[in-house]
């Protein structure tokens, strides 16, 4: 299968004068999941070539075994070195498609039309889209051809109001993901903060948070079987 990831291309936390980009273990943990189900990875970003990492990610206390791992690992930091320009991606090419979070696509994907448009050929034409933590806030803008938002009536999920508190960061964001998935009328849902909880809705496959992101890529591995 190909599996296209699309990551943040954006790196300024607000006005804080602090960095942002992609979560390393959101990226890390899906992609060594679907690289070991034998699956073909394309990572895609709105201005292609480095995607920004999230320091915050790079913290002892955010490590896991995917991240050890992709810290070792050259070809997958020379996949995120030079990604490919999101507008040059097409669907048609792909069978499901990814996002990792992070607050980056928060400011970015968030606006973007060609992922905007990109989500809606992956899920008119039957195939997954997945989306964890942050990243289930680039479906603020999609909306069907009726003007319908993309979330109305799905069950999802996504970084809670309560884990951004805990980050401090809810005066900085441009919008709370949470309140943004209810807001678009998606049936939203939440366990403990930092808890594992992954959404499966048809096609539409979502995490609450960096916890969720492997429980995302295996119900997203098993749909495309």
């Amino acid at each position: 299968m190909n599996v296209l990831f699309v990551v943040t291309s954006h790196d300024e936390l607000g006005s804080t004068g602090h960095k942002t980009g992609f979560w390393v273990e959101e990226f890390a943990a899906p992609y060594y999941k679907f690289k070991d189900n034998g699956d073909n990875i394309t990572v895609a970003t709105p201005k292609g070539g480095q995607a920004p990492i999230d320091p915050s990610s790079e913290a002892p206390s955010a490590q896991t075994e995917a991240t050890e791992r992709y810290y070792k690992d050259n070809e997958a930091q020379n996949v995120i070195a030079n990604t490919h320009p999101l507008s040059e991606m097409k669907a048609a090419d792909f069978d499901a498609v990814f996002y990792p979070g992070g607050h980056g696509p928060l400011w970015d994907l968030a606006n973007d039309t060609d992922s905007a448009q990109l989500i809606l050929d992956f899920y008119n034409n039957g195939k997954p889209v997945g989306a964890v933590c942050h990243a289930p806030g680039v479906f603020k803008n999609v909306k069907f051809e009726n003007g319908e938002p993309f979330v109305k009536g799905k069950n999802v999920t996504g970084f809670s109001n309560t884990e951004e508190e805990a980050v401090k960061l809810t005066d900085v964001v441009p919008f709370l993901v949470e309140d943004e998935l209810k807001k678009q009328g998606g049936h939203y849902t939440k366990v403990d903060d930092w808890g594992v909880h992954a959404v499966e809705d048809g096609l539409l496959i979502t995490g609450q948070n960096p916890a969720s992101s492997e429980a995302v890529a295996e119900k997203m591995i098993e749909l495309l079987k």
